[in-house]
């Protein structure tokens, strides 16, 4: 009796449960990593027989056969480093990592303890997908000369990335399928209406070898859903609608013919294509299990990864009208910190081993930003501004002159700060004679939409709600939430709400409350 396969998922979220649940109907569920612990305390519930982790450093590795990873896509890399580190099969949803630069190490790491590494690209699995490869594949449509694809939907929209990079991946990793190569040109432009510099439609035209193009047309402001791709090729045309009832593939034996010098139409029939009907996902998980052993992987692998990152990279060059980074560029700009291709770093900035600066950001000069910094999507750092190690800045934030933020502090999603107590258009105040300061302490957290007015000070481990207004100093451990913040309550460093007992010791015995104030006294 062959030994069973046990997997652990590493990420719980919507898209992560659908890898849980795949693998457990699989047979092949044997573990769990989900920080939050609400969520685990769900899954126990679900799954009782399947071990649960609050980190993936928690897990005792040599207990598992492979890893899925299904985190938020800042983290693939992290997480896919360390387990390829550790000789792990793994893998990670798309895209694998945010930049080719980490894509090729993710890659390199794999290639180096001889395990397999590969992507989520998901529609590769596609029973119809692999049914009309092989068509192709046959000569059933002659020479394939075109491909175009629509994505479009209302909603899912994604403030943190654009269409392009949420939508496009899938059509990009099914075009190099088809085709066989990758684009020698990328061409991309777009539209952005709902959140500055993100873009809500883009369309793609992508040349590969031997005259072959393709059209990308991704969108999340369409009046209905649609997921078609066509495929023309000299012999005959093929169409399928994933978004469809019927999902059917569909033959045309349609084209252009020349006959003594002139373009003749041929309208033939129209027949549609058996295939087995299947699930994806299963598919691609079941293709991973079988893997395994070690066997070299033909589809959805790290280099098939990188190539679609690479291509992501192009098109956003040519979607903000930016010019690619030449080879000595690159290698000049090759730091221990990432910064990627859409943000700007002034001169004069101070940057720290290990931060990575996302999508449409700007750090103005003058600023410092420590080791490990995370700087999120649409943030603008102001001048002359101090950010420690390790801290956290999410989506469309602006720390403005003035505002110091200690090691560990954590900014929720459009989070305010000021810096000016009585703003006046008509008298501009500006310089740093002007500015009120706002120190955030180590470890604090501050909740998505919280506003701090200036002047304010955050204590060490404070945590303010979401849309909290700070209007005054906050003392550490304290729980801020309301409009004007109001202290109800105090918390751990973990985050967790403290209790006390008459005489002011928590029920841990870690934290001292006394004269409204909380104290760590100690394991």
């Amino acid at each position: 009796m062959s030994k069973p396969i046990k997997i652990c998922v590493v990420g719980a979220g919507r898209w992560g449960t659908n890898h849980i649940k795949t693998l457990k109907n699989l047979g092949a569920l044997a573990g769990i990593v989900e920080s939050r612990e609400n969520r685990r305390e769900e899954l126990t519930t679900l799954f009782p027989d399947v071990r649960l982790f609050n980190s993936v450093r928690d897990v005792p590795l040599d207990d598992f056969d492979g890893f899925t990873v299904a985190t938020p896509a800042e983290t693939h890399f992290e997480v896919g480093s360390y387990l390829l580190e550790q000789g792990k099969h793994v893998l990670i949803e798309k895209p694998i990592a945010l930049n080719t630069k980490d894509a090729a190490a993710l890659k390199a790491l794999a290639d180096k303890h001889h395990v397999n590494l590969m992507v989520g690209h998901v529609l590769l699995f596609h029973p119809a997908i692999i049914k009309i490869k092989e068509m192709i594949d046959s000569g059933k449509i002659g020479k394939l000369e075109y491909i175009y694809s629509n994505r479009l939907n209302l909603g899912t929209v994604r403030t943190e990335e654009n269409i392009l990079w949420s939508f496009a991946p899938h059509d990009i990793s099914i075009f190099e399928y088809f085709i066989g190569s990758n684009p020698v040109d990328v061409v991309s432009r777009g539209g952005a209406f709902l959140t500055p510099g993100i873009h809500d439609t883009t369309m793609t035209s992508l040349t590969y070898p031997n005259n072959v193009v393709g059209h990308i047309f991704v969108s999340w402001l369409h009046p209905f859903k649609e997921h078609r791709m066509v495929m023309i090729g000299s012999k005959g045309m093929i169409s399928f609608e994933d978004s469809s009832e019927e999902k059917d593939i569909l033959f045309y034996e349609k084209g252009i013919d020349w006959v003594q010098g002139e373009p003749i139409k041929r309208d033939g029939p129209t027949e549609v294509i058996p295939y087995e009907k299947g699930f994806p996902l299963t598919n691609e998980i079941q293709y991973f299990i079988d893997h395994l052993d070690g066997s070299k992987l033909e589809i959805a692998d790290g280099q098939n990864a990188y190539d679609v990152l690479e291509v992501l990279e192009k098109a956003t060059h040519s979607l903000q009208g930016t010019t690619p980074p030449s080879n000595d560029e690159a290698a000049a700009t090759d730091s221990d910190f990432f910064v990627h291709p859409t943000s700007e770093v002034d001169a004069g900035v101070t940057v720290g081993k290990g931060t990575k600066i996302w999508h449409y950001s700007h750090v103005q000069g003058g600023s410092s930003l420590g080791e490990n910094v995370s700087i999120g999507q649409n943030v603008n750092v102001g001048n002359n501004v101090k950010i420690g190690n390790s801290v956290k800045i999410q989506n469309n934030v602006s720390v403005y002159e003035g505002v110091e933020l200690e090691d560990y502090v954590f900014c929720g999603p459009s989070m305010v700060f000021t810096n000016i107590q009585r703003p006046r258009s008509e008298f501009p105040q500006r310089g740093s004679e002007f500015y009120t300061k706002t120190l955030v302490r180590k470890s604090a957290s501050i909740g998505a939409n919280a506003t701090i007015v200036c002047g304010s000070t955050i204590g060490e481990y404070a945590f303010i709600g979401a849309g909290a207004v700070v209007t005054k100093d906050v003392p550490a451990f304290a729980l801020v939430v309301g409009n004007p913040g109001k202290i109800i309550g105090w918390v751990d460093k973990k985050g967790h709400k403290l209790e006390f007992d008459a005489v002011g010791t928590s029920k841990c015995g870690n934290y001292k409350l006394s004269d409204e104030r909380v104290k760590y006294i100690g394991e």
